[in-house]
């Protein structure tokens, strides 16, 4: 849209939502790298369908350390990320945008986007809405997902993209992680330290192999309606 056009929308009450998705993250071997910037897009088209809203280019860089052992796998330093995230939402804010919406695919990214806006006042009408907090998202995953363990790249990951955009998983190159034997640890995930519990060697934690279509359009469909909810639509539990 030119920016006449963008100075009327915001003018007239649209809601500005920012998606924040790394498009250079690793995804193990059977997903490409920007897998979490296609998902932040898509989720970000449906929300703005539901309310007054434009939608900014996509955030595509943040704080991922977990994955740093994994060529290609950017991260940024938290003040660099809490600072640019801070600085695009004032400079939508000075545009006119009466309500931001910061529209987050990731886990790392969620604590640092919420210290980014917490200088804001709490009247100015600034939001944070991660696809992962909601209830309905986390009672499907509950009921649908088979994996022992699982928190990237795995069989809910997998299953959502399989859900959204199928031509970009390689199923037959998906790789599951090695059991655990204690548990999952804080901390990078690594592909060449055998003795890691965190040890990935496709990048992969959990089992993608377990993934489908089927489980994906459940995942899928429970974070729309935890969307919907937050965009002010009420779905039925």
């Amino acid at each position: 849209m030119p920016w006449d056009e963008v100075a009327g929308r915001l003018k007239g009450g649209a809601t500005a939502i920012l998606p924040v998705g790394s498009g250079a993250k690793q995804h193990g071997w059977h997903m490409p790298m920007g897998v979490d910037a296609l998902l932040a897009e898509w989720f970000a088209v449906r929300f703005a369908d539901w309310i007054d809203a434009l939608i900014w280019p996509t955030l595509t860089y943040g704080t991922y350390p977990a994955f740093v052992a994994y060529p290609g796998s950017i991260t940024l330093r938290d003040p660099t990320f809490e600072s640019l995230v801070h600085q695009i939402v004032s400079g939508l804010r000075d545009s006119g945008a009466k309500s931001v919406i910061i529209l987050d695919v990731g886990h790392s990214t969620i604590a640092r986007v919420a210290r980014a806006i917490s200088g804001f006042p709490s009247t100015s009408g600034i939001r944070q809405v991660s696809i992962r907090d909601g209830e309905r998202y986390r009672r499907a995953v509950a009921e649908h997902a088979r994996q022992a363990h699982g928190s990237h790249a795995d069989e809910v990951e997998t299953s959502i993209v399989l859900a959204v955009a199928p031509h970009l998983v390689w199923m037959e190159r998906a790789q599951a992680s090695p059991a655990l034997t204690g548990g999952p640890m804080p901390g990078p995930l690594t592909p060449t330290d055998a003795q890691s519990p965190n040890y990935a060697p496709s990048g992969s934690f959990g089992d993608p192999t377990l993934a489908s279509a089927a489980k994906g359009r459940f995942f899928v469909e429970a974070i729309l309606d935890d969307l919907r909810e937050a965009a002010g639509i009420h779905p039925p539990l």
